[in-house]
């Protein structure tokens, strides 16, 4: 409805009646202006009539949906099922061009548009987190892992004879392999064992790039987020060694953005030496479906290169469920979810400490870690299938997320055989359980993981307690019988009188 149907409606229903029912559309449409012409986040969240409107506003400007278009490509936006159809609010052409992922299609001018704001308002997003100097982003849709190797790609362009990536180790599969992905030879390099915490050895790192020489080396691949009691790499230091010695640097921020001292890390690191480039995944940090990733950096052209090195264009999806969330949130909601992430950590960390001290283990101290927490397992040391037996017995018991390990993992990646896998290191000196404080996180899901991980190891002991009374009695010393199993003879005595009785 425009100025001009309004009027004419007047005609129709009474014009107090209209005219109110404009002004209830220009309140909307207030919101929308107000994006568009400063290409923020807003402070508070929209309503989802208005998040809607926006989206089939965008929609009615793209060749799909015009009326009476004749479409004779082979890309014309036909989608089979009006169900599919709706999902995607019709914006069925995606992003970018075959050149460019950030480039405009002359066809479709509202996911073009969507593409652009969404980047904008991902922007403002990572400024408001604690990254104030980025200069520019894109939203990508390809996951963590896929979405660095585009950045280590781009990096072959401007340093065609090097091969080496230096990389603090960190066992996690996806940016180990993104970096074989890209044709690259990981240079690993173990972390120091500092107290309980696993941190980055920037001793060996400079040596490695003396032995291998700056210009074999395609960039260092340093880390923010990961599981204790791996913490952050020292991201300052790095970034002065790699300004240093002029080597790129790119960092994988999987789920850094809900932490601000991994964002305040990489803010330090980009202002006393260099960083190229940060990655981070859209659904770890807002809450969306997986599938999409965000490209950032301090220099524009760079992260514009990184754009154009994506072949052909690219689903909108990703792009479209940030846009919306963030919308819906507002700075002022997704802030506040960072702020009850962070108390979530505190309260994670009192309970899991009292609940480890309860079954003679302990919290490991990790306190450069602001995410992920460690458990020390020393009662399981001697019994390695009794530590996995314990993450099942979690995952059946519906607590997800929680990580057990053993000690003396081997496992090869990509040809790469790592010896304490999951333990970012060889050798560490006892088994554990990890949990996280992810954004999201509420009280009730600490309390029911505190809950079921109690009863689990209890259960534990039971067996073990069960196990020790067998094998004493085997030897002729039997144990002293417990309460429990007094009572549990009993029942299974009555049990089976019960069945002879009903025999005669």
């Amino acid at each position: 409805m425009n100025c001009e149907n309004f009027s004419i409606s007047e005609k129709i229903v009474s014009s107090s009646y209209i005219r109110q029912g404009a002004q209830a559309r220009r309140t909307h449409e207030q919101l929308i202006r107000l994006l568009l012409e400063k290409g923020k986040c807003p402070e508070d969240g929209w309503d989802e009539s208005t998040i809607e409107l926006f989206l089939n506003e965008l929609a009615l400007m793209d060749s799909n949906n015009f009326l009476g278009n004749c479409g004779v490509g082979e890309r014309e936006g036909r989608v089979a099922s009006s169900l599919v159809a709706r999902r995607h609010y019709r914006l069925i052409h995606g992003i970018g061009r075959s050149g460019d992922i950030a480039a405009v299609q002359p066809k479709a001018a509202g996911s073009s548009l969507l593409n652009k704001l969404t980047n904008a308002v991902v922007l403002d997003i990572l400024k408001a987190a604690g990254v104030r100097t980025v200069s520019s982003c894109f939203v990508v849709p390809m996951a963590t892992g896929m979405s660095l190797t585009l950045c280590f790609l781009t990096l072959r362009h401007r340093r065609p004879k090097a091969k080496y990536i230096l990389w603090p180790r960190i066992d996690q599969k996806s940016c180990f392999k993104s970096m074989i992905t890209a044709g690259f030879e990981p240079v690993i390099v173990e972390s120091l064992l500092e107290g309980d915490e696993l941190r980055t050895d920037l001793q060996t790192v400079e040596s490695k790039i003396k032995e291998l020489g700056p210009e074999n080396i395609v960039c260092v691949h340093s880390t923010t987020s990961c599981f204790a009691p791996r913490v952050p790499d020292r991201l300052e230091e790095l970034a002065q060694m790699c300004a240093k010695y002029e080597i790129p640097h790119i960092v994988n921020n999987a789920y850094g953005v809900q932490s601000s001292k991994c964002m305040h890390l990489i803010q330090q690191g980009a202002r006393v030496g260099r960083i190229d480039a940060f990655v981070q995944s859209l659904d770890k940090n807002f809450m969306v479906p997986v599938g999409g990733a965000i490209i950032a950096g301090f220099n524009e052209s760079f992260i514009q290169e990184i754009s154009r090195m994506y072949p052909g264009r690219a689903s909108a999806s990703p792009s479209l469920d940030v846009l919306i969330t963030l919308l819906s949130l507002g700075t002022n909601g997704y802030k506040q979810l960072l702020k009850e992430r962070k108390e979530m950590y505190t309260y994670l960390a009192e309970e899991l400490k009292k609940l480890a001290e309860a079954h003679g283990e302990r919290l490991l101290e990790t306190s450069h870690n602001p995410i992920s927490l460690a458990m020390s397992l020393g009662n399981f040391e001697k019994h390695t299938k009794a530590v996995t037996q314990l993450g099942s017995m979690l995952f059946t018991r519906q607590v997800s997320g929680a990580r057990v390990v053993p000690l003396g993992t081997e496992q090869t990646v990509s040809g790469y055989t790592f010896q304490g896998f999951m333990s970012h290191t060889n050798e560490y000196p006892c088994p554990y359980l990890n949990a996280a404080s992810a954004i999201g996180i509420t009280r009730q899901d600490v309390d029911l993981c505190i809950k079921r991980l109690d009863k689990c190891l209890k259960s534990f002991k039971r067996e073990k307690g069960d196990q020790s009374e067998k094998l004493e009695r085997e030897s002729g010393n039997p144990a002293t019988a417990s309460e429990e199993d007094v009572s549990e003879l009993a029942e299974r005595f009555q049990e089976e009188a019960c069945l002879g009785l009903r025999k005669l």
